[in-house]
């Protein structure tokens, strides 16, 4: 596996505890739809969370959140909705996302909750 594969699955674990950890209830990891993925499902309270983790060894650049662009934003909604209609959700839907940088052995984690809004197309 490619490194940065497993630096994201790395980011992905610390991720899934964190979330777990603060009581939500994850109901999809790596859920797909078509070439779309969301690489958390979680609920909490009256809310369906949609969470995209960005995982760098490095914050240098730019923050790891700062890598999400519009097209990942219509992706992981268009995802989200599938999601919603497959699984007849209904309940208020959020897009969070968890940013990690790991240096050197030590893990910086930044939970943005409602990180984004879909927009009217």
């Amino acid at each position: 596996m490619a490194q940065h594969n497993e630096l994201g699955k790395k980011g992905e674990e610390i991720a899934l505890q964190f979330l777990r950890k603060n009581e939500y209830r994850i109901l999809e990891t790596n859920w797909r739809f078509g070439q779309q993925e969301i690489d958390i499902i979680a609920e909490k309270g009256e809310e369906l969370i949609i969470v995209e983790v960005k995982t760098r060894s490095s914050n240098y650049y730019q923050a790891p959140w700062e890598a999400i662009s519009k097209q990942k934003q219509r992706f992981l909604i268009n995802a989200a909705e599938a999601y919603i209609q497959k699984n007849d959700v209904d309940l208020e839907t959020r897009f969070d996302v968890i940013s990690i940088v790991i240096v050197n052995g030590k893990t910086e984690l930044e939970h943005i909750e409602r990180a984004f809004y879909p927009t009217l197309r």
